[in-house]
């Protein structure tokens, strides 16, 4: 059993990739705590909140279509590279602002665009890389053990970051993210792949046309870009507003925030080493939008408890069926594309993926001053699972995957 669920392991370069990118993505859990707590405590405004989120998010929207032509042009390795080069250069220059007590919201707003600015470009990279480390038949339990480390970061990353914000200040959370760019910076110059692609002649516009034009044949593609917007739009709010509901609905400070953040997090590593274990599984498609109505109902239940057990058990199962959608819809989309095209389809994944979250984020923010954050998430959940219900029931091309 456990060689199945780690079975992509097995593979050297994949070990180190992971490595790298589970001990950056601790670092970033620990920022992301720490600059959610910060600009509340310094705007007090919900709007601003969502708008933090919206403008780390947004460059996804405007330049990760065009990174996914870069990935497909440059060797995916260095584009990655660059854009850590990039995020670390952002994290100090937050800690430094800190340090000398003149940081003010909009010094946090556009280090966020920045950070977006590049993952932007790493994203669509990182998408494309991960598949050409192990064979075709091990890519799914592959994205599941990728999944595994990003979720293990949303459970050490909010603990260790709630640790530093109340025993050595925010600073200190900044600066421990800088820090954790140099694990991937290293694993990616130790990778013995190296992927070259062919040069063309092909203008970037005719080559993101050609990524397009792609997706339209394969209709499922379609409507698996249209899931990934809508499960981030809808699911990632939920958590955006976290610091909301334990102000304002529980009457508590960071360590409730926290507490949630990791719960869910736990909830995530064993949603995700399910999926591991069922590898190649037969019917994907109708497990990830079973999962998906499980997870609409769960928001939704955890917006309207006002029980703190019962609300850190509904952010377990929030956690576990999230990444259990995550994980099967990216393995899908991975399955179909060819690798010529992998950089550009998957910049389509991330301009529909990561695209959902600023875009899902502002409009939550703008909405949870009038109606308040449980009733907006609450409904944010329902849309959710009314979704699932729609793939599953009437338009079935999904489901027959």
């Amino acid at each position: 059993m456990l060689r199945r669920v780690f079975k992509a392991f097995q593979y050297r370069d994949f070990r180190l990739m992971w490595v790298g990118a589970c001990t950056s993505s601790i670092g970033t859990w620990m920022q992301i705590v720490a600059q959610a707590w910060l600009v509340y405590d310094l705007s007090k405004s919900g709007f601003l909140l969502g708008l933090d989120m919206f403008l780390g998010g947004i460059p996804i929207f405007l330049f990760s279509l065009f990174g996914g032509v870069i990935a497909d042009r440059f060797e995916r390795r260095r584009v990655l590279l660059a854009s850590q080069w990039v995020q670390m250069a952002s994290a100090f220059t937050l800690t430094i602002l800190v340090l000398f007590h003149v940081v003010h919201v909009w010094h946090i707003l556009g280090l966020s665009f920045v950070s977006g600015f590049a993952q932007a470009f790493g994203s669509p990279a990182y998408l494309a890389l991960i598949p050409t480390l192990v064979k075709k038949e091990d890519m799914p339990n592959a994205i599941a053990l990728n999944s595994i480390q990003f979720n293990m970061a949303t459970v050490i990353g909010p603990m260790l970051g709630g640790l530093a914000m109340a025993k050595l200040g925010n600073a200190w959370c900044f600066g421990l993210n800088g820090l954790s760019f140099v694990a991937p910076i290293v694993s990616l110059s130790m990778l013995h792949i190296r992927i070259i692609p062919e040069k063309t002649s092909e203008s970037v516009l005719d080559s993101m046309k050609e990524g397009f034009r792609f997706i339209h044949r394969h209709g499922t593609m379609e409507a698996l870009m249209v899931l990934a917007f809508a499960m981030t739009a809808l699911g990632v709010p939920a958590r955006t507003f976290l610091p909301i509901f334990a102000k304002q609905v529980f009457h508590r400070g960071p360590e409730m925030y926290t507490m949630c953040l990791s719960i869910a997090g736990v909830g995530s590593v064993l949603g995700a080493l399910a999926v591991a274990a069922l590898g190649n599984v037969a019917h994907k498609g109708r497990i990830a939008l079973s999962t998906l109505i499980l997870m609409g109902v769960g928001i939704t239940g955890f917006a309207l408890s006002r029980s703190v057990p019962l609300t850190f058990a509904l952010m377990f199962l929030n956690g576990a069926s999230m990444v259990g959608v995550f994980a099967m819809v990216n393995s899908l989309v991975q399955l179909i594309t060819t690798n010529e095209m992998r950089g550009r389809v998957m910049s389509a994944y991330s301009f529909a993926f990561r695209g959902g979250m600023p875009m899902g984020n502002l409009v939550a923010g703008w909405l949870v001053p009038i109606f308040t954050a449980p009733t907006v998430v609450a409904v944010d959940g329902l849309l959710l699972a009314a979704l699932g219900l729609y793939f599953l029931l009437v338009h079935r091309k999904v489901a027959a995957l």
